[in-house]
């Protein structure tokens, strides 16, 4: 946002100098980031008139012109600017004249013809970057008056570095607001006054774009003078902030964007055909826009069009075929609104930014359109003359919502601010914000302007007392209260420890994106719904992902392919799942992931290298689950497995009955659509499961012995060893004290698809010592209960 200092304190008063000025717009956000003087030190250069140009004799680029100063006094100048000529009016910088820190103007002979001063151009003086020729004034210039003062400086050109939530200081009246309450003044009000209408031309308009566009204004103004000339002190506003001057009703309309914030466009009426109506495009509709690109325009855009097709890009760019011209005698003028969502993005796919583009996207007051049609009217009747037509205004039945009322409490105020701010104070700084102020009770009632887009809630309402009030006057103070360290639950396994055990194993951690593409969870075979993100880094990266595997093993593909043969990873981190009810957040649920691949040992010589197997991952999870104590909660079954895994070389781990993970090696199709290198295993459980951790419980010594049996029996292939453990378990109660598997057998002796499990059995009772006729008893109960369950048979 560039502007004018000598517009701005047209607007407010301001008793303060410009670099105190320009400290406290950084200091209330809306920070400096360039700072322009302008005619600084003309003293000595004056409006001066050709009156006399003849060429050189000695040079053919250079002219010796006759410049008059005074009505009876003229100066012999020598130039060389192309568009010197006769009846030009241009600044004339006399002998003495103090142009720059090196660049004094004195007396030369140039191609020995005297020269005593120089014709400059805008560069030259410090006004602008053009040094294409010499900076032409109006024919009306007087002759002899001095520069500065006919221009109305020293100025400065100010440029903000707005933040995106500050769209209301894109017009100047609204960073005159911020001004006001910064200095305590109040803002004087531009001529705003409705013109009445004289002529009955209008024009009907149509919205069709539903709440993209909810409001459009349009009149029609009779009998203009477009090729009437912009006044000097609107072009020299409009330079100053950073545009030319086109012609006299683009002038007006961009004078109106950059002093109220509202983008506005004036179309030829007599190139219209029927109503105005506000649409989307239709695919593949052209455009040939005011730039002279071609455009082909499809529903992503607003249209502006009429019956015969499209008359401008909707709050972007106008169209050229209904541009105003010198030959334009009456005008349709346009002042709209556009929500951000229906304009972002849409100029960069034009190849465009434009200033209009640049406040819609940003969000402008929804309700600012009546105001600046008034005042572009106003402006245009004072400068191109004509007949005004009545404002026709259109708008959707549920227009753009009313801000409303947020209560600022007085006590909050000062707990987050850490001082005491006067209520008169409060109350003065929202008033020159322009914001309604209501005392009550408890602090204030403020509602905000319909500009303020930012104004939400009660910490806003805090923020905007903090800018003003002044951020340099809130005191430092060390955060004071008692802070209570958080306690480690003993009954749980903290992440550190568990990270550090795993690497301690000779993993190494992971730590991926959350965000996967929906072409590898299908490749991977993880069915909808998933928790799909509206608006993606891009879109490999649009799904949040509900697993950690496919994450961790993009990362083991990484390594293979840079020839890492040996690969050991983990991660902790969370997945998602849609929510369990409409209008929920998604489930978040914090897991634990690792994969293995390659050999099982590091390259040495005292172990012979073999491939991982899925015992070497289990005997890592297991050395995890003896750590917490609570081996006996868990169980694996060879059901219900994802498709991801290896059928017979998979199980899900069950943690007190409830399946929580799955361990197993990737599917054979799954590593070779993958392009994985050798055989991949993966563990992925719920990290609440595997952190749990049981407490010791101290107990006395036993005082009676122990008694062992040792039993012999196979079982069906298909039985796990868990299923046996619970069984035991179950039947013989608190009698066995430990279970021990010291043989699993096939072979000789052993029916095909069986196995013969070696096992003993420690007894003890904490009350007496148990004689043979126990044990044996004991044992009987145990067979009995594993050849009526697990279909096992005695060995002996």
């Amino acid at each position: 946002m560039k502007f004018s200092e000598n517009w701005l304190r047209e607007l407010v008063s301001i008793d303060a100098d410009r670099d105190t000025l320009s400290h406290a717009l950084t200091m209330a956000g809306l920070e400096v980031e360039e700072l322009t003087v302008l005619g600084a030190s003309l003293d000595g250069v004056v409006v001066g008139e050709i009156i006399e140009a003849l060429p050189h004799p000695e040079a053919d680029r250079l002219q010796i012109c006759k410049v008059a100063i005074g009505p009876s006094e003229s100066l012999q100048i020598v130039c060389g600017a192309p568009n010197a000529r006769v009846g030009l009016k241009a600044p004339l910088a006399t002998v003495g004249a103090q142009l720059g820190p090196d660049f004094k103007i004195r007396p030369a002979k140039l191609r020995g013809v005297e020269s005593f001063g120089m014709l400059c151009s805008a560069k030259e003086l410090g006004l602008d970057e053009d040094a294409s020729g010499l900076f032409e004034l109006p024919v009306d210039a007087p002759v002899g008056q001095a520069l500065s003062e006919y221009l109305q400086l020293p100025d400065a050109c100010f440029e903000l570095k707005l933040t995106p939530n500050r769209s209301d200081c894109l017009g100047l009246y609204g960073l005159a607001h911020d001004v006001a309450a910064l200095f305590g003044s109040e803002v004087r009000q531009p001529g705003t006054e409705a013109v009445a209408p004289v002529s009955a031309a209008r024009r009907g308009i149509r919205l069709e774009a539903g709440k993209d566009a909810p409001r459009y204004l349009g009149r029609v103004i009779e009998d203009i003078d477009a090729a009437a000339a912009t006044p000097l002190w609107m072009a020299e506003r409009l330079r100053r902030s950073g545009l030319r001057s086109i012609s006299a009703v683009v002038d007006v309309t961009n004078y109106v964007m950059l002093e109220l914030g509202q983008p506005m466009h004036a179309y030829d009426n007599a190139k219209l055909q029927g109503d105005v109506v506000v649409r989307y495009g239709i695919d593949g509709e052209p455009l040939k826009l005011l730039n002279g690109a071609e455009a082909k325009l499809g529903s992503p855009f607003l249209v502006v069009a009429d019956q015969a097709g499209p008359l401008a890009v909707g709050g972007i760019i106008g169209g050229e075929a209904s541009k105003v011209t010198d030959g334009t005698r009456q005008i349709f003028l346009e002042a709209a609104h556009f929500v951000p969502s229906a304009i972002m993005g849409r100029a960069r796919r034009l190849g465009l930014h434009t200033d209009a583009s640049h406040r819609f996207e940003r969000g402008v007051d929804p309700w600012l359109p009546d105001r600046a049609i008034e005042r572009a009217t106003e402006l245009l009747l004072q400068i191109v003359g004509g007949r005004a037509g009545p404002v026709v205004s259109c708008q959707i039945e549920q227009g753009p919502a009313r801000p409303q009322p947020i209560v600022l409490r007085r006590a909050r105020l000062a707990r987050v601010l850490g001082i005491q701010v006067a209520d008169h104070e409060v109350a003065r700084i929202f008033a020159s914000l322009g914001m309604k102020v209501e005392p009550q009770a408890q602090g204030w009632t403020i509602t905000a302007p319909s500009s303020r887009f930012d104004i939400e809630r009660e910490e806003d309402l805090i923020e905007e007392v903090a800018r003003i009030y002044g951020y340099d006057r809130i005191p430092t103070h060390a955060p004071g209260g008692q802070l209570q360290l958080a306690v480690e639950p003993e009954a749980r396994i903290g992440e550190l420890a568990l990270r550090e055990q795993w690497a301690a194993r000779g993993y190494f951690e992971a730590v991926n994106l959350a965000f996967v593409s929906a072409d590898l969870l299908q490749r991977w075979g993880l069915e909808r719904p998933w928790v799909e993100l509206a608006n993606p880094l891009s879109a490999e990266l649009g799904v949040m992902r509900p697993s950690l595997l496919p994450g961790l093993i993009e990362a083991l593909r990484h390594n293979q392919a840079r020839q890492q043969p040996r690969v050991r990873l983990f991660e902790l981190g969370r997945v998602f799942a849609t929510p369990a009810a409409v209008g929920d957040a998604p489930q978040e649920t914090p897991s634990f992931a690792a994969v293995i691949s390659g050999s099982a040992a590091g390259e040495q010589w005292g172990v012979a290298s073999r491939a991982v197997d899925f015992y070497d991952l289990k005997g890592d999870l297991d050395a995890t689950l003896n750590w917490g104590g609570e081996t006996s909660r868990w169980s694996l079954q060879t059901t219900d497995l994802p498709t991801y895994l290896h059928p017979g070389r998979a199980a899900s781990l069950l943690y007190q009955g409830a399946v929580v993970g799955y361990i197993g090696a990737l599917h054979p199709q799954l590593s070779q659509a993958l392009d994985l290198t050798g055989e991949v295993y993966v563990l992925e459980v719920t990290l609440a499961a595997l952190t749990g951790r049981r407490l010791p419980q101290a107990r006395p010594i036993p005082r009676y012995p122990s008694v062992r049996r040792d039993l012999a029996l196979d079982f069906p292939e298909e039985t796990p060893w868990s299923e046996v453990d619970a069984l035991l378990r179950e039947k013989l109660g608190e009698r066995l004290v430990e279970l021990r598997l010291f043989d699993c057998y096939r072979g000789k002796g052993v029916e095909a698809g069986r196995k013969s499990l070696a096992m003993g059995l420690i007894l003890q009772d904490a009350s007496r010592t148990l004689t043979d006729d126990d044990a044996d008893h004991s044992v009987r109960e145990a067979v009995a209960a594993l050849e009526y369950t697990c279909k096992a048979k005695w060995r002996g």
